[in-house]
């Protein structure tokens, strides 16, 4: 298994576990169940962990495919940018994620607090995890690309779209 294989296999679980997080943990809090909430700050803490491991892959990976056709090195740069944001706010997310879980466990008076700011910091990690995984998405399924439908239409006044007939 290289590093691009590696990046595949854990890239998913940090923009998935954050969003499921989040849904967890609102349930949590207006459900008022503890063990909702502790199973949202674990969640958090897991996609943190799986946010390093695909850190630590991606430059294999972009070593694996900036060459190839129609990826190019300013794509993969832009994702690479967008994710390090990302990836900050995970960590951040997961610090305060484990901090809500030690003081809720411990019934502190400021774990309602550290619950909230889990939320928020959530709430904003999930934003970027979109940008994220669209940015990811785009290196090698050019058909997600903004500029897809352009380029298509391009190809189809400059007559060169091909049909099955043709083949």
């Amino acid at each position: 298994m290289n590093d691009a294989h590696l990046h595949m296999v854990v890239n998913h679980f940090p923009i998935i576990g954050t969003i499921l997080g989040l849904g967890i943990l609102i349930a949590g809090l207006l459900l008022k169940n503890k063990s909702v909430q502790h199973t949202a700050y674990v969640l958090f803490t897991i996609a943190a962990i799986f946010g390093l491991l695909s850190m630590n892959t991606g430059e294999g990976a972009e070593e694996m495919v900036e060459d190839l056709p129609n990826v190019g090195k300013q794509i993969i740069h832009e994702h690479e940018e967008i994710a390090e944001k990302f990836v900050i706010l995970l960590y951040l997310t997961g610090a305060v994620a484990l901090l809500s879980l030690f003081m809720s466990f411990k019934n502190h008076a400021k774990a309602k607090f550290f619950a909230y700011a889990t939320l928020i910091l959530a709430i904003g990690t999930a934003v970027l995890s979109k940008n994220v995984g669209t940015s990811g998405g785009e290196i090698r399924h050019t058909e997600i690309r903004e500029n897809a439908s352009n380029n298509e239409a391009s190809s189809q006044t400059n007559g060169t779209e091909t049909t099955d007939d043709e083949h």
